[in-house]
């Protein structure tokens, strides 16, 4: 099949899934319709969204008051150094916020794939209380936590 026909066949497809609606009391965690529903999966697709934009809300925010501040100008040694040090804080931050926007973003495609809510090592749940702590979760908690052994053993090789 060409690519066109195979897109558009997708995006038809795409098309025809109905966007659960959520309402604002809704509860993963009482949900009754299986693990991982299109509803459970919009819910946790909004919340990667809203979590997204208001990042990129402070990150926006952060780069107008760094490019209206002049406080790294300052005539006193100890002032700008202390300025300097507070600058340096707020852009690994806002680093390590970009760093969390691509997780979402992964996150986002892994719930577009169906592939959200499971663990990528053991293929296992990952669980909604785990899910609604970090979003982003790619293991579970289990897997983690050896992930994490594994990878402090070879560091100390």
């Amino acid at each position: 099949m060409p690519a066109t026909k195979k897109t558009a066949k997708k995006t038809a497809k795409k098309a025809a899934k109905k966007t659960p609606v959520l309402t604002a009391d809704y509860d993963p965690s009482k949900d009754k319709g299986g693990y991982m529903n299109p509803v459970m999966l919009e819910y946790f697709r909004q919340l990667l969204i809203d979590w997204r934009q208001e990042l990129i809300k402070e990150s926006s925010e952060t780069i107008a008051n760094t490019l209206q501040e002049t406080e790294l100008q300052k005539p006193d040694l100890a002032d700008r150094a202390s300025a300097e040090t507070d600058h340096a804080l707020e852009l690994r931050t806002r680093d390590r916020e970009r760093k969390l926007i691509n997780k979402i973003n992964s996150a986002l495609r892994r719930i577009d794939e169906d592939e959200y809510g499971y663990c990528e090592e053991t293929g296992d749940e990952i669980g909604i209380a785990r899910l609604e702590a970090r979003p982003v979760a790619t293991m579970t908690l289990e897997a983690q936590e050896m992930h994490e052994r594994n990878e402090k053993i070879h560091r100390e090789d």
